[in-house]
Order: structure tokens, then sequence, then C-alpha cells
């Protein structure tokens, strides 16, 4: 590659790439092995092994209403919203709605059970509270971990989004919750925000939406979105193929297009064993 010195440099960045998110992919793996591991201890402590669904969840809120106490700190913004670790140990955080939810999905996640978040947006699109769907007998009921209640409807069946989305049915399935605001209101929800992207975010849903309509109940994204280790096992995992796909790119234009056949790391080892046995005779 002397006579291509711009072919040379790509072929040595797609080379530092390629160890590079090698490095991230273990050292991520690590991380999520590690995390997954302190939520299976946690959610054993917490879930009993029942095989019903509906009283997973409400260990899981008993837990967070009733469980052994907290630790407390005077600098919440130290902590990390998206790490299992802070969620489940700071009694701040199990208040707050965001971080609530991620405690309880990553509980329950962890305990067998099916989560994910839902947002509930006001009339500008926004997000005005953070609640989770439990599928529980084959329905996505309405969880809210913040108040650490199931929603239920006036027959004591656990309601779900679409039938939340009744005036009446969500008077009557908070009524019984001590302060419960009554904006929080389920006209409109999502699973993922995406006018939190800059510029093209509003746009980008009605991409998705016309280009694969059932794009957001087909696939579960809050682990993607709560939770630090996979979203950086993912990145890593992209990045590694990429790095894969443009070595073997560079490889396939140095052959085709330059002439210039590359040696292959098998070819170089079977080489230096050989010098290294005739070194020794």
């Amino acid at each position: 590659m002397k006579g291509y010195p711009i072919v040379r440099v790509c072929w040595y960045l797609s080379n530092i790439l390629l160890a590079v998110s090698l490095g991230f992919v273990i050292y991520s793996a690590g991380w999520e092995f590690s995390t997954r591991s302190y939520l299976k201890g946690f959610s054993d402590a917490v879930i009993p092994s029942s095989e019903d669904s509906e009283q997973k969840v409400e260990a899981i809120l008993s837990w967070m209403q009733n469980g052994p106490a907290r630790r407390n700190t005077q600098d919440t913004d130290a902590l990390d919203a998206r790490n299992p670790e802070d969620t489940l140990n700071y009694h701040q955080l199990l208040e707050v709605c965001g971080t609530a939810t991620n405690a309880f999905v990553n509980l329950a996640q962890s305990g067998g059970l099916r989560a994910r978040r839902l947002l509930l947006l006001d009339e500008n699109r926004l997000s005005k509270h953070v609640v989770v769907e439990a599928l529980v007998d084959n329905r996505w009921i309405v969880v809210d971990p913040a108040f650490h209640s199931i929603l239920r409807l006036t027959t004591g069946r656990p309601a779900t989004r679409e039938e939340l989305r009744n005036p009446e049915v969500f008077r009557a399935a908070t009524q019984g919750i001590p302060n419960y605001p009554s904006l929080y209101s389920y006209e409109s929800t999502v699973h993922v925000r995406l006018s939190r992207i800059p510029v093209i975010g509003k746009y980008l849903r009605q991409v998705f939406n016309f280009v694969w309509p059932s794009w957001e109940e087909s696939i579960n994204w809050t682990l993607l979105l709560e939770r630090q280790s996979f979203v950086m096992l993912t990145i890593s995992i992209l990045l590694l193929c990429f790095a894969v796909a443009l070595r073997l790119f560079l490889s396939w234009y140095c052959f085709r297009k330059l002439g210039i056949a590359r040696v292959r790391l098998r070819d170089q080892l079977v080489r230096a064993g050989e010098v290294l046995l005739s070194s020794s005779k």
C-alpha cells in the first residue's frame, strides 16, 4: 500500500476502530453481566417465586413503598438516573416517576415479568408523567410506581391504557389513590418520545409510522432507554459490526480495484511460527 497513502491511512484507522470497538464490546458485556447479576439477586429477594404475574407486580410495589430503609443524599444530581444500582437504593429516586419507573422495570425484567415504560404527554407533546405497562394475563396493565399502585377498574380488574383513555374510567381508577393528579390522564401516550431528538425528532415518528406502523409496539425499547449498560453494549456491538464491514470493504477494494492482496492474519501467524521454528534450529 506504499503507493496509496490514503488507502494505507484508512486501513490503519479501520484496524484501530476494530480494536477499540472490540474493547468496548468486552467492557460493556462485562458491565451488562454485572448489572444483570446484581438485579437478579435483588429481584430474588423482593419477588416471590409465584408464577402469578400480578402478585409479582404487587410485591415490587410493596417493596418500593414499605421495603427496608434506603439511603438518602443531599446531592441527587450526582446520582445516575439510568443506573439501577442508584435507582434501587436511594429513597429520593424512588419518589420520582422517571427513576421509580426505571427501578420497577429493571426489577420486573429480572423477575421474569415483561414490562415497559409509558409516557403520558400533554397537549404540547411534552412528558407530564411516566408509568409502567406490565404484561399480566396477556394484557398490558398500567402500574404507577411513583404512587405504588396498579390502576384498577371498578370491578377490581387491572386497567389498560386503552381503558384509561375514558375519563370516567380514569377517575374511578385513581380516586382511591391519595393526591393523584387529575392531569395524569391517558389521551396521548407513547413509549418513545422522539421529539427530544433535536431538529429531526418531530419528523422521525411520522417516517417510522409510515414505514413500519407497529414499530413502537413490536419492540420493547425500554431497556435500551432505561439501562446504561445495555445501551453501551448495543452501541458497541453496532460499532464493531461497522468496523468489520469497513475492514471487509477496504480489503475488497484493495484487491479488486488496486490489485493489492491482503495477507490474512492466520497466514501471518503461520509465517511467524515458521520463522520461530527455523530460528530455533
